[in-house]
Order: C-alpha cells, then sequence, then structure tokens
C-alpha cells in the first residue's frame, strides 16, 4: 500500500514538473527583422523614383521595427530609434544605388 501511494506521488509530480515545462518549450522562436525592398522597377535618376524608394524604405522600416503600444512609452521610444537607425542605414544604401537597380535589404537589430 505504502508503495503504490508512492509511485502515485513520483507520478504526479513528474506529470506536474512536464506539464509546467510545456509552456516554455511551446514558445514560437522569434521571426527575423529583415525585409528587402525591390528597386529594379524604379529610376533613382528621376525625383518620383527616388520618392518611391523613399516610400518603400519607410513601409520596410515600419515593418522591421514594429509598433508599440499607446501606452508603453518605452517600447514607441525604442521603435522609433530603430526605425532612425534602420532608414539612415537604408537611406545610404539607396543613394550609392545605379539606376540597375539591386534590392535593398533592412534589417533590425531586435
Amino acid at each position: 500500500m505504502k508503495n503504490t501511494l508512492k509511485i502515485m506521488a513520483i507520478s504526479a509530480l513528474a506529470t506536474a514538473a512536464v506539464i509546467k515545462a510545456v509552456p516554455a518549450l511551446a514558445e514560437p522562436v522569434p521571426a527575423q527583422n529583415v525585409s528587402i525592398v525591390r528597386t529594379a522597377d524604379l529610376d533613382l535618376t528621376t525625383k518620383a523614383g527616388r520618392q518611391a524608394l523613399d516610400h518603400r524604405l519607410v513601409v520596410a522600416a515600419y515593418e522591421v521595427c514594429g509598433t508599440a503600444s499607446d501606452a508603453d512609452l518605452v517600447g514607441q521610444n525604442k521603435a522609433r530609434e530603430c526605425r532612425s537607425e534602420v532608414l539612415g542605414a537604408a537611406r545610404a544604401r539607396g543613394e550609392q544605388l545605379a539606376a540597375g537597380g539591386s534590392p535593398i535589404q533592412i534589417a533590425a537589430r531586435r
């Protein structure tokens, strides 16, 4: 009778430990914050082409840096800082492009 109770107690503890560990193991792997901006269809020698590229870069920066809740001021500041860094690097790369149009990779450290 005592052995049966011991076995039941050990089984219950082992089951509880496994159940407790499942959420930690089931957490999704965070996605990489990378976006590719295509430029092959743009004529970067024109003002309209450069404006279209800048718009694409801004959209990509918002995608890779994400947004924060209105109540999360620290998160909003981090997202704003991330967008500023990402856009600065991407715009510098965009200025170096020839009209041939190679894609620009935008990535955020998060």
